[in-house]
């Protein structure tokens, strides 16, 4: 069975990483690739949280 903080730090920090991609990709400054890393960051977070609830429910 996953740890289940595990998958969802996994998740904030794939999405930071993606938003700080995407924003240096697009000639962002500092408050470009924070913002850009939180607004992929959250929802990754919270898809990763429901996905570790389903888990832990059916018992996987």
């Amino acid at each position: 069975m996953v740890y289940i903080p595990v998958l969802v730090l996994a998740a904030l920090v794939i999405g930071a990483a993606i938003g700080v991609w995407r924003a240096k990709r697009r000639g962002g400054k500092l408050l470009d690739l924070l913002q850009y890393a939180a607004a992929h960051a959250i929802p990754l977070m919270i898809l990763a949280l429901f996905v570790t609830i389903f888990l832990d429910r059916s018992g996987h």
